[in-house]
């Protein structure tokens, strides 16, 4: 069978298979008393049925059953990926401790790791090639999952926000596993997320009738760290530590903000609040749905940015690279992520006209 013909079978498999779990979910929820409920953090005003992540997991095994990638870590991965969700159920059932839901993460990421699926080599921008040692590997390899995991986490604070992004970052690796160096298997496990994602997306985008909890953002989280560490890490060789990253700018930026943020008001790094990109374009006018569409705009603009970091010369990129971070650190100032009245960039600029105003 032709690749796209499997491609297309498998997107159509796992988002109708993702779409009509959210039923069933949807009343095993209300079953189980695994409800959002509104409080002064949270954006939506009804009792609302979490735990759709299941629906995404089941679309998205669905896809891989049909498609059977063939990835010599496809075991290891499923396996991970099993102990994530049910992690999450946990978490979204009982509310377990921080230190739990870590302790999940650390085992799906340990079984990848001792089966051998790690970042031993990285491409460094002005550095090259670096072939890391076996404890570094390890430790880079724990981080990265677990980072990424939890940034996917961490912005799932708006209906159709962490599905919506995760999708488009699944677009974007999906293309450079095409179009730079083919990688079927890459592409199949992308496209059997997407399709889940696109079906649990009819429930879920604003207003939605169900959240994808932990169960959801965690398994979302799992998965695109170990597409984008086997996708790109590993077969990208230009600017191949900072193609990822790139991909996944919008959650990797946030957490860093807000990890920062805190850190500057002397808050616990763990503590939740209402201060991530998503709620502070909120809290400048924008609509709901236009916020999450706002983040939607961004997440693609940086998935095309590392398409163009793929693909063009050393220089370009470096330009590119510039008007990256000088993006993103306008972004932070614009929407207070990182601390409210403190703009130096934006300060220079208006200081500057009010100074010309004067003197005319």
């Amino acid at each position: 069978m032709n690749i796209y013909v499997e491609m297309t079978i498998a997107i159509l498999l796992s988002m109708t298979v993702s779409y009509l779990l959210v039923f069933p979910v949807m009343k095993l929820a209300v079953k189980w008393k695994m409800m959002d409920y509104p409080e002064l953090r949270k954006i939506h005003k009804e009792v609302t049925p979490r735990m759709g992540g299941l629906a995404i997991f089941g679309g998205a095994a669905a896809g891989i059953i049909f498609i059977r990638p063939d990835l010599p870590y496809i075991v290891p991965i499923c396996i991970g990926a099993i102990i994530i969700v049910l992690t999450g159920l946990f978490d979204d059932r009982f509310q377990i401790r921080p230190i739990m839901k870590l302790g999940g993460q650390v085992l799906a990421a340990a079984i990848l790791i001792f089966s051998g699926l790690k970042i031993d080599v990285l491409s460094i921008p002005f550095i090259g090639m670096v072939t890391l040692n076996e404890p570094i590997s390890i430790l880079f390899t724990f981080f990265w999952i677990i980072g990424i995991t939890n940034a996917i986490n961490l912005i799932d604070g708006l209906d159709g926000l962490a599905a919506g992004v995760s999708t488009i970052s699944l677009i974007s690796i999906a293309v450079m596993a095409l179009a730079i160096e083919p990688q079927v298997a890459i592409v199949y496990l992308c496209v059997v997320l997407i399709g889940s994602n696109i079906g649990f997306l009819f429930h879920n985008f604003y207003p939605a009738r169900i959240y994808m909890g932990d169960t959801g953002s965690l398994f979302l989280g799992y998965s695109m760290s170990v597409i984008s560490m086997v996708g790109l890490f590993k077969n990208v060789t230009l600017f191949s530590f900072v193609i990822p990253i790139i991909v996944l700018a919008i959650p990797v930026f946030d957490t860093l903000f807000s990890i920062l943020r805190r850190l500057i008001n002397k808050q616990k790094i763990m503590m939740p609040d209402n201060k991530h990109i998503h709620y502070q374009i909120l809290a400048a006018g924008f609509s709901h749905r236009a916020t999450v569409l706002i983040i939607y705009a961004f997440s693609a603009l940086f998935g095309f940015l590392a398409l163009l970091f793929s693909l063009t010369s050393f220089g370009i990129s470096l330009i590119i690279t510039f008007v990256l971070l000088l993006l993103l650190h306008l972004f932070a100032e614009m929407t207070g992520v990182v601390y409210r009245g403190k703009r130096p960039i934006i300060d220079l600029f208006t200081k500057n006209e009010k100074k010309k105003e004067k003197d005319h």
